[in-house]
């Protein structure tokens, strides 16, 4: 008898132990899944409400439509670096070229091209004129184009009736072989003011060098300065 009374104290022993194992087990396995939720379950839902539609909420787009239009009208704003406007600069209809005299040296001679404000405002000029030889009805240029003497190149400001001038160095023919220059009369000066791509032929006759393989400048030029120069 104590046998039995022994086998089933130890029975009932493992019988409550196994209902108390199967109610740990229910507590882990609700029907809610609270507890079965993993931590990467639970990180992939918060991910998932985070990329949702508020990317293209009114909050986030009216911002960025702001900020473009604001950069639209920054860029069309006019440049207020200070320099001079377009306008100021000193057009080839409101200026008179012409020749004054100068003076001669040793193989060649020197004269100031000058340039007179004849509109009614002022305007300005800076840099080098374009100048070269030319001849025949056609006014068909003879040779190179002078070429650029350096040197300091103001901004010169033509208030109407003033003058500004640019000194011309003209180089005799006999400088130069016969073969290399190929001596051809000329009619004039095609002159372009700095900036311009209007000309304007100016009456000079003499002799040029029609040919393009010589040592040497036939005609040089330096930059516009103040005043009308020479004589």
């Amino acid at each position: 008898m104590r046998n039995r009374h022994t086998r089933m104290a130890i029975s009932g022993g493992v019988v409550a132990v196994a209902a108390v194992l199967a109610g740990c087990g229910q507590a882990d396995t609700g029907s809610d899944g609270a507890r079965t939720e993993s931590p990467a379950t639970s990180s992939a839902s918060s991910t998932t409400v985070m990329s949702g539609p508020p990317t293209s909420g009114p909050s986030t787009s009216v911002p960025s439509q702001a900020a473009t239009n604001s950069s639209r009208a920054t860029s069309s704003e006019p440049d207020d670096s200070g320099q001079p406007s377009q306008g100021a600069r000193c057009d080839s209809g409101d200026i008179d070229v012409a020749l004054g005299k100068g003076d001669a040296a040793a193989g060649s001679s020197y004269a100031p091209l000058r340039f007179r404000n004849t509109g009614g405002t002022a305007c300005e000029l800076a840099g080098y004129p374009g100048v070269s030889y030319v001849a025949g009805s056609d006014e068909h240029q003879v040779g190179p184009a002078a070429d650029r003497v350096d040197a300091a190149s103001p901004t010169v400001t033509l208030e109407p009736g003033e003058a500004a001038h640019a000194t011309v160095e003209f180089v005799r023919v006999r400088n130069y072989p016969a073969a290399a220059c190929e001596p051809t009369g000329v009619t004039g000066l095609r002159v372009y003011l700095p900036g311009e791509t209007d000309s304007t032929v100016v009456s000079h006759s003499g002799t040029g060098c029609a040919g393009n393989d010589m040592s040497g400048s036939q005609l040089t030029v330096k930059p516009v300065q103040p005043g009308a120069g020479g004589h």
